[in-house]
């Protein structure tokens, strides 16, 4: 459940990165929220992240990526299609739940499908297939990745840098983890201090598909 402030300022930086492609600056968002200092447009952008709402990226400016809307949100219709309509609620799809992710050291790939999960249709991205995972472990929980929570996977073969992925280690094993490249190795960063970063030649990874969203159960 979120609050009125809360959901306000999700709106308004899903609004501002659907016309312009990127989130609005903490001023922006503070101006818009009508707050008198920034640091109550932090603590807002905390609670979302610790909800599984947003993502803070590291090292890039205004780094906000928005992973879910609450199930209730409605968004604006376009209006060659409908223009005498102005919101629909946004539609569920069924994904096939694919086992369970390893957010820690790397488990044992699972292939098969454990069952069928309904998602909010804004988490699928583009035409490709996406699938999901539960996620088992504690390493990506400084992106807002917590243990129990189910990641909504676009099934892809690339990634860019700071990309949320599942990596398929040495043909058997699958692990949830930003990627990166850095001098001729592919780097499968932790979000958690208490993890280590893991080192691998080009040829040990195989991306499996790209974090699209994610689904909490409180």
């Amino acid at each position: 459940m979120l609050t009125r402030k809360q959901r306000d300022l999700l709106e308004f930086i899903h609004a501002r990165m659907s016309k312009d492609g990127v989130p609005p600056s903490f001023d922006e968002m503070k101006d818009a929220l009508d707050l008198r200092s920034k640091s109550g447009i932090h603590r807002l952008i905390t609670a979302l992240e610790e909800r599984g709402f947003i993502r803070r990226l590291a090292h890039r400016a205004r780094a906000i990526e928005i992973v879910r809307m609450p199930d209730d949100t409605v968004v604006p219709m376009p209006k060659a299609k409908a223009p005498t309509a102005a919101f629909q609620v946004a539609e569920a799809v069924d994904l096939p739940v694919m086992g369970r992710i390893a957010a820690g050291v790397p488990i044992e790939a699972i292939s098969e499908v454990a069952r069928h999960l309904p998602v909010p249709g804004s988490m699928v991205v583009g035409n490709a297939d996406h699938f999901a995972l539960e996620v088992q472990g504690e390493s990506m929980i400084e992106a807002g990745i917590n243990d129990g929570d189910v990641v909504v996977i676009r099934e892809q073969r690339d990634a860019r840098d700071g990309d949320i992925v599942v990596a398929l280690v040495e043909g058997h094993e699958a692990t949830l983890k930003t990627f990166r490249r850095n001098k001729g190795e592919i780097v499968l960063e932790a979000a958690n201090p208490a993890f280590e970063d893991r080192r691998f030649r080009d040829d040990q990874v195989a991306v499996q598909g790209r974090l699209v969203g994610l689904i909490r159960t409180y």
